[in-house]
């Protein structure tokens, strides 16, 4: 009989994959994990069951699979921001001229003052959307979320660009003057310019992805360009390994939207950057973050740009405690440390 640790030890991937697989094994860790290495992925699995209250036999495989398609939730913004930041390459968007330039509709009252900037930074003081609890995310709210006239273009929050603020509003609107700057549908452009060329097949708008776990019923759809995409972890990733690569974007574009503000806890355009110490890692880590949640799905996309690594994290367990990079502890700690520096887990 071939002992338990033995058997674990043979289906354990040597390096870095390994040291991640060991850390999401060890901490409990429910969902799809993948890590990618010079432009390759080197650990794709799933961990866990599906089922939180379904009790996990020895040696039972997880029934979280590759092809599952997931809810990205607010990944959704790094990728509006990096459709933006490509108009802003062709000419066709100023990041610092006034929304209305290109929305004349919008009926806000200070959208003469927002800028494109504020609106991929978070900066414009548009009304929270999720007011209420975020009713307006949920079936049988009767308000309207249209990006012109309806809940984000009501009563300001601030004063455009005198606080930060996270809100899915920023987007709703960005996601419009998209479509108005381009003369096309949204999907359209997320099909031309990044999926189809990517091969990103599994994308959808609030298509059918892993259900979260005992959570309330949520209206995916509503969330639209600020949340509402889903897809696989392996096609998020060739999305961060393209933006790596240089293939969405110029660096000098893509410079400007990793330009985390040290005012705002690092944000910048759609993701946040900064960099974080690791244990294990002789010098601190340039990291580009973004994170996602809605009911009990959380997401977590880490592009580590210097290294060309990827490690992308998503679970259906809103139980799920990643912690903060910063505090130097906790599961996204563990498995970025495992990931890029050469330590034991």
């Amino acid at each position: 009989m071939i002992p338990l640790i033995a058997l674990i030890a043979a289906v354990t991937p040597p390096g870095a994959p390994g040291r991640v697989a060991t850390v999401a094994e060890g901490q409990g860790f429910a969902g799809m994990m993948l890590l990618s290495e010079g432009g390759k992925v080197t650990l794709e699995q799933g961990f866990g069951l599906k089922n939180p209250r379904a009790q996990r036999r020895a040696r039972e495989k997880s029934d979280f699979l590759p092809t599952d398609r997931w809810r990205w939730a607010s990944v959704t913004k790094q990728i509006v921001a990096t459709m933006a930041m490509q108009d802003v390459a062709a000419g066709r968007l100023a990041l610092d001229a006034p929304i209305t330039r290109y929305l004349p509709g919008f009926r806000g009252p200070t959208g003469n003052r927002v800028t494109v900037r504020m609106l991929l930074g978070h900066e414009s003081g548009l009304p929270d959307s999720n007011a209420s609890d975020g009713a307006a995310f949920r079936p049988g709210w009767r308000g309207s979320l249209d990006a012109l006239t309806g809940l984000c273009a009501g009563p300001v929050r601030d004063q455009p660009g005198a606080s930060f603020y996270y809100d899915n509003c920023d987007y709703i609107v960005a996601g419009k003057l998209l479509e108005v700057v381009n003369r096309q549908p949204l999907a359209q452009l997320l099909t031309t310019r990044i999926t189809r060329p990517l091969g990103m097949a599994s994308v959808a708008w609030a298509g059918p992805h892993v259900a979260g776990a005992g959570e309330a019923p949520v209206n995916l759809a509503a969330y639209g360009s600020a949340a509402a995409l889903t897809g696989t972890v392996r096609d998020l990733w060739r999305f961060d390994q393209a933006l790596m690569d240089g293939k969405l974007l110029p660096k000098a574009q893509r410079d400007i939207m990793w330009a985390g503000k040290p005012a705002n806890g690092f944000a910048a355009l759609g993701q946040w950057s900064f960099r974080t110490a690791l244990r294990g890692c002789k010098d601190d880590v340039l990291l580009v973050e973004r994170r996602g949640a809605i009911g009990s799905i959380q997401v977590r996309n880490y592009i580590l740009p210097e290294s060309n690594i990827v490690l992308i994290a998503m679970t259906n367990r809103d139980t799920t405690d990643f912690g903060e990079l910063w505090q130097a502890s906790g599961l996204g700690y563990e498995l970025l440390s495992a990931a890029a520096c050469k330590v034991d887990a």
